[in-house]
């Protein structure tokens, strides 16, 4: 069976039996896809219902016959009842995918909203079964004459089906479109309309709420890919009406595990966008378009497809033979790409005819969402201000996954005053509260003007607060996460650095924190390095030695080379190259550059080492000099590295070289020099 990730809603890739196919192969299949369909009828379908029963009850009948037939002579059909089967073979592939879909979690809003079009297919599909029969020479089929009856009475049903939309689902799509319509009017919508189309999705739920909202959210980036903006169009106000249910109809999140599993997905943020991984194989470039091809691997869409149109047909990462030459939407990584695109505020590189770049987040999908947007964010500060503990809770929580989605949700939350009672939240004993408040404030200060509003509300102090002493490791990571977001503003690293314990509560969750803990506490540290008066602080609050032994303990490819970045900076200057020295790290960089992975690890740790020698002196060249590991791995950046890290490993040899050769006066002088103004630039 197809699996969900691999096929389109409402897409049905029939595949037609080939024309060889052994009768016993053919109709035991044809038995199985019975058997599956059959299966639906105990399977909630909310939308369509009347057409899903009537079409699991007529195939149900056909199993009954299949199943003779397999008992009786399966092994001598006439060519013409396997043609017959073929074509119901093809209709019940097809019936099985609009099942799936119309059972499918979180698609029955969108469901709904296609109910002209999936009427539609359950009267094609029908009818073709019913042409199917028509034809089919039961006279040379071998089954009892009851059978026969039944098979007859299928056809003759399937030809007086109307499969007419449900008077029902009509009335609630209308429903949807009027209250669509009240959005982008401004007008809140009654919430006795609400209940109603929710009561007919059979949407009882928070979590139910909330898995149409990322079905929806999906089908969006992938129509938006394909550039279908009339589909765009009315997903996006579908988000809107449906995110505005989720935190204006439900009163609390289903279970307490909620909350844990979104803030693991928040704070691993910082953690999983790493480069590195978006690379193309090919290319080498950061993937725009990511696409799967048949042995797992994952290319940009341009790379792989120039490939194949040279004529290859295997992997060209592994070598193995491509059993076929479809290329899948890796979805999940392309939204990893944008998040982290969309997070460091790079503009997305053009694809063929479309522009993908990022910014097109800053609008809303429609005016619908847009106003939806308004009215939510305007209630949410309702409940932030005037609410109950437990509801101030579950808004804070609904901002933190609101302002996660996009720009244009951050902007309208951050204008509606969520900001300040945000703050006033940090300081609660309770651990969930901070830690959705906290969450909040991290997505929300993604957003210029949300920087300047955490600041201007004096939100400094109680965000190192929570970074220092937060009830859980949690809440400091994602503290630590916020302070990154911040130091993206020159001034405010200048705030920041100068608050007592801000860089020392950093550099102790380096020592103390998980691996997303010390992820987020490097890379903040990396931005508060952007300003040169924080270099002093960050070598006095002891960061050069538990960096060094970061890399000596990790195996994560990420947070080494965040590492690397880090003490690449501080080694830029003299007394940072003294505080790397003492920890005796040289062989554990040589170690780096020579195994690593990591184009950028590999830039970093040359460049820490041309920086270790230039302020070290002889004593660091005499050992580099004798590490006959070093010199392959320099050779190989000259040819293999990044324009930066090339440069960097030829003034690298060029001093090893000086040094092993007295007699070429001046070069390590300018070699020197020309670093040094490299470093003062």
């Amino acid at each position: 069976m197809t699996q969900q990730s691999d096929r389109r809603i409402l897409k049905f890739p029939a595949v037609h039996p080939c024309e060889y196919v052994s009768p016993v192969t053919l109709l035991r299949d044809l038995i199985s896809l019975s058997r599956e369909i059959n299966d639906y009828q105990l399977k909630v379908v909310a939308i369509h219902k009347r057409h899903a029963r009537e079409t699991i009850r007529q195939i149900g009948l056909l199993l009954i016959f299949f199943e003779e037939v397999w008992d009786r002579c399966r092994s001598s059909l006439p060519d013409s009842v396997v043609l017959c089967f073929s074509e119901l073979h093809i209709a019940l592939q097809k019936f099985r995918y609009l099942l799936e879909d119309c059972t499918r979690e979180g698609v029955r809003l969108w469901v709904l909203m296609k109910c002209e079009r999936i009427s539609t297919e359950f009267r094609i599909l029908i009818r073709a079964i019913a042409t199917a029969l028509d034809v089919l020479p039961l006279d040379s089929i071998d089954v009892p004459i009851e059978v026969r009856e039944l098979v007859e009475l299928v056809a003759k049903q399937a030809h007086k089906a109307k499969f007419d939309v449900d008077p029902d689902d009509e009335l609630a799509a209308r429903s949807v479109l009027s209250i669509l319509n009240q959005f982008e009017n401004g007008v809140s919508p009654n919430p006795n309309d609400l209940r109603r189309v929710l009561d007919h999705l059979q949407i009882r739920s928070w979590n139910e709420c909330n898995d149409e909202i990322k079905f929806l959210d999906e089908e969006i980036d992938l129509e938006s890919s394909d550039g279908y903006d009339r589909e765009v169009l009315l997903l996006s106000s579908l988000v809107g009406f449906m995110s505005y249910c989720r935190a204006v109809m439900f009163d609390a999140v289903d279970g307490r595990s909620t909350n844990r599993l979104e803030a693991r997905y928040d704070s691993e943020v910082l953690s999983c966008l790493n480069p590195e991984d978006f690379r193309c194989p090919i290319s080498l470039e950061i993937m725009t378009d990511p696409v799967t091809v048949s042995t797992g691997q994952t290319y940009d869409r341009s790379s792989i497809q120039k490939w194949l149109r040279a004529g290859h047909s295997t992997c060209p990462k592994t070598g193995e033979k491509l059993t076929n030459t479809e290329l899948v939407s890796n979805t999940a990584l392309r939204k990893l790409i944008r998040q982290f695109y969309s997070d460091n505020r790079i503009p997305v590189a053009e694809t063929g005819n479309r522009n993908r770049d990022i910014t097109r987040t800053n609008l809303s999908g429609s005016p619908a969402a847009a106003e939806a947007m308004k009215m939510l964010a305007n209630f949410l500060v309702g409940k932030l201000a005037e609410g109950t503990d437990e509801e101030k809770n579950k808004a804070a929580f609904e901002i933190k996954l609101l302002a996660k989605s996009n720009i244009f949700n951050r902007s309208y939350l951050a204008d509606a005053g969520t900001i300040p009672y945000l703050l006033k939240l940090l300081p609660s004993t309770d651990p969930s509260t901070q830690l959705n408040a906290m969450t909040a404030l991290l997505n929300l200060s993604k957003h210029s003007r949300s920087k300047m509003l955490i600041v201007e509300s004096s939100g400094l102090d109680l965000i190192l607060n929570v970074l220092g002493e937060g009830i859980t490791v949690e809440s400091r990571q994602i503290a630590a996460a916020t302070l990154f977001y911040l130091c993206s503003v020159e001034e405010y690293r200048k705030l920041i650095g100068e608050i007592p314990n801000a860089i020392s509560s950093l550099v102790e969750l380096i020592r103390i924190g998980t691996h997303r803990g010390k992820k987020n506490a490097v890379v903040a540290i990396y931005g508060l390095l952007l300003l040169p008066e924080n270099h002093q602080r960050v070598l006095a609050a002891g960061a050069a030695p538990l960096l060094v032994d970061l890399l000596a303990s990790s195996e994560r490819s990420d947070l080494i080379t965040d590492s690397l970045a880090v003490l690449e900076r501080l080694g830029e200057k003299p007394d940072g190259t003294m505080a790397i020295l003492c920890t005796s790290a040289l062989p554990l960089f040589v170690g780096i550059l020579r195994s690593s992975t990591s184009r950028a690890a590999k830039e970093h740790c040359v460049s820490l080492l041309l920086s270790l020698c230039i302020n070290g002196g002889a004593e660091v060249i005499a050992i580099l000099q004798k590490t006959a590991s070093l010199m392959p791995s320099l050779y190989s950046l000259l040819t293999e590295g990044t324009s930066r890290a090339s440069k960097k490993a030829s003034s690298l040899l060029s001093i090893l070289h000086e040094f092993h050769n007295p007699s070429s006066p001046g070069l390590l002088t300018q070699a020197v020099r020309q670093e040094r103004i490299v470093h003062v630039q």
